[in-house]
């Protein structure tokens, strides 16, 4: 599938050129939002702030992930040096993302995706699930199990050197919140870690990978989906516009934060006509993602390992 298909080399050239004022303004965006996870139950001494405080940074942690996946395109700012310092030692930092690790890996799937070579296939050849299968992974996610698998994985490096930046990032945090009088609240971030964030990777890729019409189809509007989030799922699913996904696949060089106005501009040439690939909203991923009439999912296959490999 050739993106110039419907759009021409100069409008493709406009999506693919890095804003670094755009790019700053989803950072600062980001950072305030985490910040903001710590102050609430800093300033309302009260379980509920406890509890929205974890929602909120798990949303972060998975905000800052698709961060460092936007770097991994070395696409997000306009400097490649500047990709790759932000995505070591601030946007994987953050949510323990191993950059090169992962840039890796990830450019492998684009480079495999829509083929049996796909690295990724593990973590969505599980779906369509069946209703108690489904379930039985949604309550694992909820209940802290795969939380508990999910931070021991987090805490096995492939590279050297690869959890420095995780502990300074972290270092300088609890730092800040312990000069700041409220240490106690830092433990938001990993309660967060421990009851939604499994749960809201789940979700997310369920929504860009699971359920599609066929895995073994090079064209991203049969392998991949893109789901039309509401307020919420961006909040926590869908950070930072990640739920472009079929966009993403079809020019993986257009930074996320342009990715909105490249689906209005497919949208409105046809682009997804007869095809199954948008939803709207996750209520319609899960759906796509549970088994009816006898539907099975594909055998899983050896590739990937991941959070979500440990979170069968």
């Amino acid at each position: 599938m050739n993106i110039l298909t419907y759009i021409d080399k100069q409008e493709l050239r406009a999506f693919t050129t890095a804003d670094n004022w755009r790019a700053a303004g989803v950072v600062i965006a980001n950072v305030l939002m985490v910040a903001a996870g710590f102050a609430l139950p800093a300033l309302w001494h009260h379980p509920v702030a406890w509890i929205l405080a974890s929602v909120l940074l798990a949303g972060r942690a998975l905000g800052f992930a698709i961060l460092t996946h936007d770097a991994a395109h070395q696409n997000f700012f306009t400097s490649r040096s500047v990709n790759q310092w932000m995505g070591k030692w601030v946007f994987g930092a953050l949510p323990n993302v191993p950059y090169a690790a992962y840039r890796r890996g990830h450019l492998d799937h684009h480079r495999a995706a829509g083929t049996g070579a796909d690295p990724d296939l593990v973590f969505v050849t599980g779906y369509p699930a069946t209703r108690a299968s489904l379930l039985r992974k949604l309550l694992r996610d909820i209940s802290g199990l795969n939380g508990v698998k999910g931070i021991i994985y987090q805490f096995q490096p492939t590279d050297r050197g690869a959890l420095y930046p995780v502990f300074v990032m972290h270092g300088l945090i609890f730092a800040v919140l312990w000069v700041l009088g409220v240490p106690e609240v830092y433990a938001c971030w990993w309660l967060g870690q421990l009851f939604v964030f499994p749960l809201l990777l789940r979700l997310r890729v369920m929504g860009e990978h699971g359920g599609v019409s066929d895995h073994m189809d090079r064209d991203p509007r049969r392998n991949t989906a893109t789901t039309l989030a509401g307020p919420l799922a961006r909040l926590l699913v869908a950070p930072n516009f990640v739920n472009y996904h079929v966009e993403h696949h079809l020019a993986a060089t257009v930074p996320g934060y342009k990715l909105p106005a490249l689906h209005k501009l497919l949208r409105e040439r046809g682009f997804f006509e007869g095809s199954a690939c948008l939803a709207t909203p996750y209520w319609a991923v899960i759906r796509r993602c549970t088994a009816t009439n006898g539907n099975a999912a594909m055998r899983r296959t050896n590739g990937a390992r991941g959070a979500l490999d440990r979170m069968r």
